[in-house]
């Protein structure tokens, strides 16, 4: 194959431009360092937007220093939709990781029931499929570099400076996959000063929290920051059947950053991320009511109208492998100069995970229903980015080559037994009890031969192997001193070879009964119908494709996507904007259809803004109105009869959607003490083409997000209490009910029984109680997330009611609350 010229230039650039870099910029530095013997300030960072405010400025209302166009800006100089989450905001609300407080943030829905397959949605785009093949629409960003699929997207907050939530494409400011949004975290750095903090929290369900952190100055140019974080707890709901408890946190994580400033010019960043998770997985509650008897088959097919409560009924889980673990390692090294017109960086990244989620997919410890699912991953991905900047009277420019590679293996099981098959003989093929007739009829011969309750296992392999090179370029023209006019453009190629590889199911105890019947010659005696039922299940009943078979496919994509920006100043506090932007994200693969191929996606988003800032007032107003088309969309959905087997599993469908909306941002500080906010999202998005996997079409139709969602909150400060201030902090969070479709029923996201509703709005209210010296020196809390204990029903998970007939739910956690304490030195 022969490589284009950009990737064969890209290539060679990136792998040799950062040692002729240091190479050529060392002499420079030894003569910079023989000249000067005194002490070095720290080195000067990327140059900075000249209207960037100051660090005293960073703390007023409204006035946060971002980095979302890859430049260092006031938040209200930003002509994008977004909101920021502040680490003060994240401590606040004692949350642990983005699913935690996502619900504050109008228009992001991120699940994380399951950490190691998490859900990203902003503005409506998700695509919630967790196989290798297919990557979020959402790209997640730690410290600018692209958190490499869902295993690594959603870790433990650690020593977290803040969040930028940037809606709508982004593909000329981030990496790969921003077509829907992107989510930039932004860790902090290192010190000049020696610091320390301790925070300790118990609560309910035996939380306990504790993370610590040191800032080290080891002499005038470096500078060390470790933190380390535990979080455990003993869970909020138990199997009735083995006491085994679920929801459960156990998650450690450490933090290295090392800085070294070489010269006042140069500066090394040097980080390290380990995390370590291991707890239950996500609970699956039953919804058909059964006896003790294990071996007693749900009805058939089940009736909504009798379904249990998932939020009283009892749990039972039986899956034997049941867990959810991840171990994850990072690394980070940030290189960058400065130069009279501009500075120079480098930012080298190593991502390392690997990952096992076995859940239960019945709801039952029933023998004759047994499913359940393990996903296993691991994933070594590389990334480089080479970026130049600089500004002038003109204009403000960024400028930059990358590199992303990866490597993937994926193994995707189905874990059942054949008394459970024999269910589904019964169920979807309307064949009886196969098995179990064979059984009885041996046995009634005194035979001593049994078929029934032999684990049975089939999967898939994977093997993923990813490149992507890119080159982008983003201005922001000064037109005059009020009119600016932002172009920017992203070239990227994506290369992508995928593997599929479905071994012979595994069912050691059940062939070696078979064997057994061959060899006394019991088999022959058999009815003509027993020796062919035997005989359909020597092969897979589950994946039936291309067993035995190695199927390998490779191709590749590019694409141009460029941004336009118009935006003007009324005053020094009030800008207005307009912009087009185009977004992008490669073609994939489902990992469970053998040799399936989907088309990259593309989006084009349309946006209309103002933010103001009225200081007299201390009151900040922003809004934003967009409409976007979105071809291609890649989404996960159940299909009622996996490979033709009956069997329901998920795959994935592409469809186009449209939507219109509005985003309104208001915070109010009328006193001192007194902090007012409130962010709401209007959104309505149908589908312009989309085939649901019942057969039905779904144009025109909701895509099922919600028109309406909001938060609004206060902060009431008490000065000069007990030598320290008293703040009491209230968040309240609604998201509306599921636009439903003809296909969100079978989806589960869907459902009115006479017990419980799935779909309903949603809302959450957040309180906390805080006591601060001054200097935030010593701090305790009193906080209650959830205060109301508002639960609600998921879903509804389908992939086991067609044919074992046994639906079961997930459900929210209850009320948190607990007491927290503080020290900083």
């Amino acid at each position: 194959m022969q490589q284009r010229t950009l990737s064969k230039c890209t290539r060679h650039a990136l792998f040799g431009g950062a040692a002729l870099f240091l190479c050529a910029l060392w002499p420079v530095n030894a003569a910079a360092d023989a000249q000067d013997t005194s002490a070095n300030p720290p080195a000067a960072k990327p140059a900075a937007n000249k209207n960037a405010p100051d660090a005293s400025q960073a703390k007023q209302l409204g006035n946060i220093t971002v980095t979302a166009q890859s430049r260092s800006q006031q938040m209200e100089q930003v002509p994008i939709a977004l909101q920021i989450l502040t680490s003060q905001r994240i401590d606040t609300q004692a949350a642990t990781d983005l699913s935690k407080i996502s619900l504050f943030v109008p228009g992001l829905v991120v699940d994380g029931s399951q950490p190691t397959q998490p859900n990203y949605s902003l503005r409506g785009i998700s695509t919630s499929d967790f196989g290798i093949g297919t990557e979020s629409a959402v790209g997640v960003y730690i410290d600018g570099v692209y958190a490499a699929r869902s295993g690594g997207a959603l870790l433990a907050f650690n020593d977290i400076d803040r969040i930028e939530v940037l809606k709508g494409p982004q593909g000329t400011l981030f990496g790969r996959n921003a077509a829907g949004g992107a989510i930039s975290i932004v860790t902090n750095e290192p010190t000049d000063k020696f610091e320390g903090k301790v925070t300790v929290r118990v609560g309910n369900d035996g939380e306990r929290y504790e993370d610590a952190l040191v800032n080290i100055p080891l002499n005038q140019d470096m500078a060390l920051r470790v933190s380390v974080l535990d979080n455990q707890s003993d869970g909020w709901i138990k199997d009735q059947a083995n006491g085994q408890h679920y929801g459960k946190n156990d998650d450690w994580g450490s933090r290295f950053v090392y800085r070294w400033n070489i010269t006042p010019d140069t500066r090394v960043l040097w980080s390290w991320d380990h995390e370590r998770l291991d707890q239950p997985p996500r609970p699956a509650i039953g919804l058909v009511a059964l006896s003790n008897d294990t071996n007693q088959r749900p009805p058939f097919p089940p009736n909504p109208e009798t379904y249990l409560n998932p939020l009283t009924a009892p749990l039972y889980n039986d899956a034997t492998q049941a867990a959810e673990w991840r171990h994850f390692d990072g690394s980070t090294l940030i290189i960058d100069h400065s130069f009279p017109w501009g500075s120079f960086t480098s930012t080298t990244a190593w991502r390392h995970f690997n990952t096992f989620n076995d859940e239960d997919n019945d709801g039952t410890d029933h023998v004759v229903s047994y499913l359940d699912t393990a996903n296993i991953e691991h994933n070594n991905s590389y990334y480089q980015e080479f970026k130049l900047s600089g500004d002038n009277d003109l204009m403000d420019w960024v400028s930059g080559v990358s590199f992303y590679s990866e490597q993937a293996r994926q193994t995707s099981q189905v874990n059942t037994n054949t008394s459970s098959l024999d269910t589904l003989a019964q169920n979807v093929d309307g064949l009886g009890l196969p098995l179990t007739e064979i059984t009885e009829g041996l046995q009634a011969l005194g035979l001593p031969f049994n078929l029934l309750g032999d684990p049975w296992r089939e999967e898939i392999n994977n093997v993923g192997r990813f490149k992507a090179y890119a080159a982008f370029g983003d201005a922001i023209w000064h037109l005059n001193d009020n009119l600016d006019l932002t172009t920017g453009l992203r070239y990227t190629e994506d290369k992508k070879d995928f593997t599929w590889y479905t071994p012979l199911r595994q069912a050691d105890a059940f062939d070696q009964t078979v064997s057994q019947l061959e060899a006394t010659g019991i088999i022959g005696m058999l009815p003509p119908e027993a020796q062919a039922a035997l005989g359909a299940f020597g092969n897979n009943i589950i994946f039936p494709n291309a067993v035995g078979q190695w199927v390998q496919t490779q191709n590749s994509w590019h694409d141009f996507s460029p941004r336009a920006v118009l935006s003007y100043k009324f005053t020094p506090n009030v800008m207005a904007y307009a912009s087009a932007t185009k977004g992008y994200k490669a073609g994939g693969y489902n990992s469970l259809q053998v040799g399936s191929l989907y088309a990259p996606e593309k989006v084009w988003n349309y946006e209309a803004g103002v933010k103001a800032m009225f200081p007299e007032y201390n009151l900040m107003l922003n809004a934003s109105a967009y409409y976007y088309r979105y071809s291609n969309l890649q989404s996960s959905v159940l299909n009622p009869n996996f490979n033709g087997s009956g069997v329901p599993f998920y795959t994935v469908m592409s469809s186009d959607q449209h939507a219109h909306g509005l985003d309104v941002e208001a915070q109010w500080q009328p006193v001192r003490a007194l902090r007012l906010n409130f962010t709401s999202a209007y959104i309505d998005s149908t589908y312009i083409r989309g085939t649901s996997t019942s057969g039905v079409s779904l144009s025109g139709q909701p895509t099922g997000e919600p028109f309406f969602s909001a938060t609004a909150g206060m902060d009431y400060t008490w000065f000069g209490v007990h030598h320290g201030n008293l703040e009491f902090n209230a968040q309240y969070a609604y998201r509306g009910p599921t636009r439903c479709n003809a296909d969100s029923g079978f989806q589960g996201a869907c459902l009115t029984t006479p017990l419980f509703t799935v779909g309903t709005s949603t809302q959450r209210t957040d309180l906390r109680l805080d006591w601060h010296t001054p200097d935030q020196r010593w701090g305790v809390g009193l906080y209650a997330n959830n205060v109301f204990n508002k639960r609600y029903v998921l879903s509804i998970g389908n992939d086991s009611t067609n044919d074992f007939g046994t639906p079961y739910a997930t459900i929210t956690p209850p009320r948190v609350y607990g007491i927290e304490l503080r020290t900083k030195f």
